[in-house]
């Protein structure tokens, strides 16, 4: 599975995503697009998720005729996991 990290999403939860190809926008140099014209690229790209931590874009974008998923994160905190659980 294609997976875009869209700005703000913490990096670090590439880690957990081994089995799947991340890319950031920023690593595409898509920093600067604006959501739909992101959606369009990511869409063009290949990709198959867009994880972002924007929680208004079910009010900016109508997601209904795209075949792209858009997870949106609903806190970047993360907490610390101890072995032995």
């Amino acid at each position: 599975m294609k997976v875009l990290f869209d700005q703000g999403t913490p990096v670090p939860l590439r880690r957990y995503l081994r089995t799947h190809e991340v890319t950031t926008v920023y690593e595409l140099g898509w920093s600067t697009l604006q959501n739909g014209s992101l959606i369009s690229q990511a869409e063009a790209a290949g990709f198959d998720v867009l994880i972002t931590t924007d929680k208004n874009w079910k009010y900016q974008q109508n997601l209904r005729e795209r075949s792209l998923a858009v997870v949106v994160l609903l806190s970047t905190s993360w907490p610390k996991i101890q072995a032995g659980f």
